[in-house]
């Protein structure tokens, strides 16, 4: 089948990868004149919004899905008018406003921080009378990687983060309490099927993600199940979706979902039956869903800004690099790594992620003092 891609980055590029085993074609609408995926498929270097490049898209692909959520919306309207797109624009009207999203948890029952739409700074200061400090504003569209995002401390933060924010619509969320930071990936195919990977545990610096570890058998793994299920079928949702969450005491709560393949499952490739990337192709092209069976831990870490000496990545059992090919710069994801565990003891595994995030430039979280795979007996040996 003949896939068409909105976007060009290393999301696009795991997803050619994976449909290499399935047979499947890619072209990539980008307008970046290099970007990383394009060695994997046709590349159409064009805005995402240019008619005339989503019209070539269309007559070329049996189906399109996009990578990101900040792809306009009438673009896939025009696309859906053409050809298949997965999942639906219906879909990504929800998760692109942090404001709809919201409410949207919310007509089906499913807990979130406490929020309000903010217009103007008259809104802002009115609305964290009643959410409370210490609180979040954010924008409702254009937001990721802890962009488009302030954190409010005191009062005297609010004229600062209005002006730092462009004066746009916002939403202003109150900070929660948590746990923990977890997500859980799912997929769903065309006909309703659905298939859920363990949840994550996450760890962010500077709203980027810098780590994350599947967690086998976590006792809110059902609970993520039901929440993000009841999203899907709400939605009518085909393709992978991630959903994050906070965990407050026993309870989780909903920060916001992606209408895609996901950072926090990068793991998924090596430690996966079928990783996301694959069954994402599989539900928007038709196909069975592919077989989880994730029985071993795994991590994966983030490589921001510069990429590592791959010898000494590959120096570590069960350690494997993923380079995407693109240009270093502070900020800026340019590779992940992930870590295996399979017949070594937690002991072995805390060690060689450890070593792992020392080679990232990730020296407080290698450093923490708790271990970083838990519930775990010393001396056990994972499988």
């Amino acid at each position: 089948m003949n896939i068409g891609i909105l976007g060009g980055g290393q999301l696009a590029l795991m997803m050619a990868q994976a449909g290499r085993s399935l047979g499947q074609s890619f072209m990539f609408l980008c307008p970046n004149s290099n970007p990383c995926a394009a060695a994997f498929g046709e590349h159409l270097c064009a805005p995402y919004d240019d008619e005339s490049a989503l019209k070539q898209l269309a007559a070329w692909a049996d189906v399109v899905t996009y990578e990101f959520e900040n792809v306009s919306l009438s673009a896939l309207e025009l696309l859906q008018e053409q050809v298949p797109v997965y999942p639906s624009a219906s879909v990504l009207a929800v998760a692109r406003d942090r404001l709809v999203e919201k409410q949207h948890f919310g007509t089906l029952g499913i807990p979130t921080a406490r929020f309000a739409p903010v217009e103007t700074l008259a809104d802002l200061t009115s609305a964290v009378q009643e959410i409370r400090l210490p609180a979040f504003l954010k924008t409702r569209t254009q937001g990721y990687d802890g962009k488009g995002q302030a954190l409010l401390r005191g009062e005297n933060d609010l004229g600062g983060a209005w002006e730092q924010l462009g004066k746009s619509p916002c939403i202003v969320e109150s900070k929660v309490a948590f746990k923990r930071e977890l997500s859980v990936i799912a997929a769903r195919g065309q006909k309703g099927e659905m298939v859920f990977y363990p949840i994550s545990e996450n760890r962010h610096r500077e709203g980027i993600l810098r780590l994350s570890i599947n967690r086998l058998g976590d006792p809110l793994q059902i609970q993520a199940n039901s929440i993000i299920k009841s999203l899907m079928e709400n939605l009518k949702h085909v393709g992978v979706m991630a959903l994050e969450l906070f965990q407050v005491n026993d309870q989780l709560f909903a920060n916001e979902f992606a209408p895609r393949v996901h950072n926090s499952g990068h793991w998924t490739i090596e430690a996966a039956q079928t990783s996301q990337f694959e069954n994402h192709l599989r539900a928007i092209c038709g196909l069975p869903l592919g077989e989880i069976n994730s029985p071993e831990p795994a991590a994966m870490v983030n490589l921001i800004g510069r990429l590592p000496e791959e010898g000494k990545i590959r120096d570590i059992p069960g350690a494997t690099p993923h380079f995407y090919g693109k240009e270093e710069r502070p900020n800026r994801k340019v590779g992940h790594i992930t870590l295996t565990g399979k017949n070594c003891t937690v002991e072995e595994f805390d060690q060689r992620l450890r070593a792992i995030l020392r080679i990232a430039g990730e020296t407080e979280l290698a450093g923490c003092s708790a271990p970083l795979v838990f519930d775990n007996k010393p001396g056990q040996v994972l499988s």
